[in-house]
């Protein structure tokens, strides 16, 4: 899990925070996506590998089961799923890795508990087999190149660089049912750790804090920025509206033990990608810079009922929201609104070499 300590905002500055880690996971990166490459057959890579920069379809993605682009799981041999998991797990820490997987599986759970209904224009409509893993352009080639691995409540970006991971957002990751029982005491929960961390926060407020904090008593339908490619100054209405100056209790107004908290929190979004490249955007909001980032409450506090959070900030937005499926039904992203899909690296790119 990425921890955002004050001397994450010294190295930052003195850029030189996971510049050499960064490279080394994009050579991982490297061979395992050429490896899955390798091991397909012609009309599996009309599907997996795109030309770069190809923009449009790189800048699209979805939380919903639909088709994500690229070449699915179901219609990969044992061994390229295999591969294709290896890649995945380039881009993912151990952490990261394992929620994913439960997520994924997660569909066979859904299709009992919504009694096996048909899959309309598909066989199976709750289908582990509809993750979809697309590259484009040329891993370990002279220009840029990303990879993009999605499917029903999981959308993961990574773009390379210069031979450097420079870009790791949007990250979603869902869950639905968002609790479902095990045996024994303890339920299977795999975002438990971002929903009750930031029920902890606002639990600790005062009266005052609170009514910073706390936007609305009914939380919206869904994370309010949605999958758009890019995050605007204006999304949504009423009080939940996401606006270009944050909404909420800013950070600075936290007491010691409840920035722990927030901090604790945003590691468990940053910790979903490797170490070594959590650590690079933790320095994007260590220091002082945390104390800019506003965290906003809407809905129910109490367990089990609808409810949303947002964390915003220079270089941050995250959200979370739990209302669908009397509250059993996960969303969660993290963004950079100016260095999705590494929309600022990439600009500078072009400049410095068009």
């Amino acid at each position: 899990m990425a921890t955002i300590v004050p001397g994450s905002a010294r190295l930052a500055r003195r850029g030189r925070i996971g510049d050499r880690e960064a490279v080394t996971t994009a050579q991982r990166m490297v061979d395992a996506a050429g490896a899955w490459l390798a091991d397909l057959d012609g009309q599996q890579r009309v599907l997996a590998a795109w030309p770069w920069p190809s923009d449009d379809e790189r800048h699209r993605w979805h939380y919903t089961p639909t088709d994500h682009g690229g070449l699915p799981l179901g219609l990969m041999r044992p061994r390229q799923q295999s591969k294709a998991l290896q890649l995945v797990a380039t881009g993912l820490s151990p952490a990261g890795y394992g929620t994913v997987c439960t997520i994924m599986a997660l569909e066979n759970v859904l299709d009992a508990v919504e009694g096996w209904p048909p899959g309309g224009d598909r066989e199976r409509r709750r289908d582990p087999g509809l993750y979809y893993l697309r590259v484009f352009g040329e891993p370990g080639g002279t220009g840029p190149w990303s990879w993009r691995f999605g499917g029903h409540h999981v959308s993961v970006h990574h773009l390379i660089v210069d031979g450097a991971v420079v870009a790791s957002t949007p990250c979603f990751l869902g869950a639905n049912p968002a609790s479902s029982p095990l045996l024994g005491p303890h339920p299977l929960r795999p975002l438990a750790g971002v929903e009750d961390l930031a029920r902890d926060l606002v639990r600790s407020f005062d009266e005052e804090q609170a009514a910073s904090a706390v936007l609305s008593g009914v939380a919206p339908a869904d994370i309010v920025s949605g999958n758009r490619p890019r995050v605007g100054s204006l999304i949504g209405t009423g009080g939940t509206a996401l606006t270009a100056a944050p909404k909420g209790l800013p950070a600075q107004e936290l007491t010691p033990a409840q920035q722990d908290v927030l901090r604790a929190l945003l590691g468990a979004y940053l910790g979903r990608i490797p170490q070594e490249l959590a650590e690079r955007e933790a320095a994007k909001v260590a220091g002082e810079r945390l104390g800019t980032v506003h965290f906003a409450w809407a809905g129910a506090i109490a367990p089990g009922q609808p409810h949303y959070y947002r964390l915003q900030g220079p270089r941050l937005l995250v959200e979370y929201d739990n209302t669908q499926n009397d509250a059993n039904h996960v969303h969660s992203v993290w963004r950079d609104p100016e260095g999705d899909f590494g929309f600022d690296v990439l600009a500078h790119h072009r400049a410095t070499h068009h």
